[in-house]
């Protein structure tokens, strides 16, 4: 009625209604009218605006990292933030307005294993909960694709604890070069922040990369223990291989928020990436940790043994 009584008035829309079985008297139309929104209708609004904040693009055509999240994520996060709202509700304003989260594509492999290079043993067995940092850390690497079809590699390390990315290098070769770089890289910023990896298993696969003789140097001087994965096999660096896949959704994609435009060059890449691991490491929401974010999941475990040696963690 209120969106055609201004064709055909309000009166013969209750006469035709009526004729139909449906008795509606004018007054009553108007009475609705005049109500005043309900505590709901309200509260809907307000989630709404909150929420299309996040998953409409601003005036300058970009969202929020957290337009990434689906229900179930935007939900805790709303609850972070103080703002006491049902999970059925976001749910429910989430579809009426057809926002959704991201989906992961299916994983590229990218490493080749070398079969004449000799091998570390497997010693996480895919187990890769572990009851403190430093104790494991697991790497992989995956392509780029830029504007022109050239391939970007970028390697990841990431401590198994909380699933923070301690270390990454992007790269225009496959060279083992780039992936010892972001050995170091995590090593260098444990010691910063003065909890040094030393004695932790490094996880990686079977690729060549992680197989050679330099970067088995690297793990040493590092004080790391190389452990190697079966060769074609991705759970046994599943863990490395799905934050590989949340960087392919979040970060890569044509639509990501972490995007600037198209990657016509490495500094492209490495924004984009240094972007989304800042975000990724302290702010985005894991389920596994509690609803919380890495970092705040590794902090709170130090802040609990400030004062306990690591050996006897």
């Amino acid at each position: 009625m209120a969106e055609h009584r201004a064709r055909f008035g309000v009166v013969p829309i209750c006469r035709a209604l009526t004729a139909h079985g449906v008795k509606i008297a004018p007054r009553t139309f108007h009475a609705w009218v005049r109500r005043a929104p309900s505590k709901r209708a309200l509260w809907d609004t307000t989630l709404t605006e909150v929420l299309a904040g996040h998953y409409e693009p601003d005036e300058r055509g970009r969202r929020t990292p957290e337009s990434l999240y689906g229900a179930a994520k935007m939900w805790a996060y709303l609850q972070r933030r103080g703002i006491p709202v049902a999970r059925c509700t976001v749910e429910r304003l989430m579809r009426i307005n057809g926002w959704k989260g991201v989906v992961r594509r299916k994983k590229v492999r990218t490493t080749e294993p070398d079969p004449a290079a000799s091998r570390a043993p497997d010693l996480v067995d895919r187990q890769f909960r572990v009851p403190a940092p430093n104790m494991l850390l697991v790497a992989d690497f995956t392509y780029v694709r830029l504007a022109s079809g050239v391939f970007v590699y970028t390697a990841f390390v990431i401590d198994a604890y909380a699933g923070r990315i301690l270390g990454w290098e992007c790269s225009t070769s496959k060279h083992t070069a780039f992936v010892e770089k972001a050995i170091r890289q995590a090593v260098a910023l444990r010691a910063r922040e003065g909890h040094p990896i030393g004695g932790a298993i490094h996880h990686s696969d079977a690729g060549s990369q992680y197989t050679a003789v330099k970067l088995g140097e690297t793990l040493a001087l590092s004080d790391l223990r190389p452990s190697i994965g079966s060769v074609g096999d991705a759970y046994d660096n599943a863990l490395a291989e799905t934050t590989i896949g949340l960087y392919k959704t979040e970060a890569i994609r044509d639509d990501s928020p972490f995007r600037r435009g198209p990657l016509t060059r490495i500094a492209d890449v490495e924004f984009l990436t240094a972007d989304w691991v800042g975000w990724f490491n302290q702010s985005r929401i894991m389920h596994r940790l509690g609803r919380r974010p890495p970092a705040e999941h590794e902090a709170e475990y130090y802040s609990l043994h400030a004062e306990q040696p690591a050996g006897d963690r």
